[in-house]
């Protein structure tokens, strides 16, 4: 459903997310959405912001929250035990009657959202943030696009970072062509970055020379801030690296990536050895915040990209306040299941509609105009007088990922 629809419904006194449901519920049908809320028949559905804790059922279900997108603030399990409860129009209870605090904890806001054949709202803690979210400490620069005070190479390979793992959590779905983690890292604010950089991992062990592992690079795929706000954590993206031997027939455990297996294995509180940040081709141009920003990548080189979209949309920062331009995401993956971050693209995109696009190069599922598979090249081509166009007016252009899109791409920008 479209922003337009939503406030069409809300504007005849419907809740936000009994008129989602309902146009869900319709297909998108407006007319027959608002018949269904305007019949008292039940459609706030929480399954949708808690999927596994509640229901239209009417059937009582445990406590499973799950970290929705990264504007989205996920209930904490504590908070809902023992919250098993029903849902219907006649029996449904707050889970403040569950067990939850009646109250909105503090960092988190309020969803109000109707549920009864009244049409009665109830108050929902935590649903999501109240307002962008707000840093627990300030990492910017003065002015805040200053970039003379990078951070740069603050740890080496001789004298890393010891910092821990926070969380790894897979993020792509069964059909996708390979496994991608979401792992956060904890380096107790030692290791200050600024959106764009790298940092190094140096995995335990040594190599078949008898020598330390060296360090491998990977784009830091949160802010300064980190997910939590904290400025203490650094998130990466990282594909599972593996070998498909053909005689074999099998996974060749010998050839595998020993860097990016590791950091998909390791478990909470492990320890891990950063080195840097490094790297400042791939920063924001901040000191010109009317600036388009065009952003193409294929699978992990969406990492940067997600830095870059947090701090312009997601998080309460000057450069959030200045930023007036378009950012444009490209990403390319194979199919459906192995889109990185949808969630929260299409939070953003629905937020801010008239300053965030995106559009995705799905290979398997898609053609491009010749009928061949759709590579993120192809779908950068679709809209390549819009690109020059906005290139010739100062917009910003940066590729992430595998080097097979640049033949293709250089050739549409020659």
């Amino acid at each position: 459903p479209t922003l337009e629809m939503m406030h069409r419904l809300e504007a005849q006194g419907h809740s936000y997310l009994g008129s989602l449901r309902a146009l869900a519920l319709e297909n998108n049908n407006e007319q027959s959405a608002l018949a269904r809320l305007e019949s008292g028949e039940y459609v706030g559905d929480y399954k949708c912001l808690y999927p596994g804790s509640g229901s239209n059922t009417g059937k009582a279900h445990p406590p499973s929250p799950v970290s929705l997108a990264s504007s989205v603030s996920h209930v904490p399990a504590d908070a809902l035990a023992p919250a098993s409860y029903k849902s219907t129009p006649s029996e449904y209870h707050p889970i403040s009657k569950a067990g939850a605090a009646a109250a909105a904890v503090e960092g988190y806001g309020v969803m109000v959202d109707g549920y009864g054949r009244d049409g009665t709202d109830v108050t929902q803690p935590w649903v999501e943030p109240a307002g962008a979210a707000a840093p627990a400490v300030n990492l910017e620069a003065t002015p805040y696009h200053d970039m003379s005070g990078i951070p740069m190479n603050t740890f080496s390979n001789k004298k890393p970072c010891l910092g821990s793992v926070r969380s790894v959590k897979r993020i792509v779905g069964p059909k996708a062509t390979g496994e991608i983690c979401h792992i956060v890292l904890d380096h107790g604010g030692q290791m200050p970055f600024w959106e764009g950089q790298s940092l190094g991992i140096i995995p335990p062990g040594l190599n078949d020379r008898g020598k330390a592992n060296k360090v491998r690079l990977y784009s830091i795929a949160s802010t300064r801030y980190g997910d939590d706000m904290s400025g203490t954590t650094s998130t990466l993206c990282v594909r599972r690296a593996t070998y498909w031997d053909e005689d074999m027939q099998a996974e060749d455990p010998a050839k595998k990536g020993i860097c990016s297996n590791y950091l998909c294995d390791a478990t909470p509180g492990a320890e891990v050895k950063m080195v840097g940040p490094s790297g400042k081709i791939m920063l924001m141009p901040e000191s010109t915040p009317n600036a388009d920003i065009i952003m193409v990548a294929t699978g992990t080189g969406i990492a940067p990209y997600r830095g870059f979209i947090r701090r312009l949309f997601v998080e309460d920062t000057p450069a959030r306040t200045a930023f007036t331009g378009l950012a444009w995401l490209f990403l390319g993956v194979a199919n459906t299941d192995a889109l990185l971050y949808d969630e929260d693209w299409q939070m953003v995109k629905a937020e801010y509609p008239n300053n965030f696009r995106v559009d995705y190069a799905l290979s398997r599922e898609q053609k491009n105009k010749e009928g061949g598979k759709m590579y993120i090249q192809d779908k950068v081509a679709e809209y390549a007088d819009e690109l020059f166009e906005r290139l010739d007016n100062g917009a910003h252009i940066y590729f992430c990922g595998l080097k097979g899109m640049m033949p293709g791409i250089q050739d549409m920008l020659a």
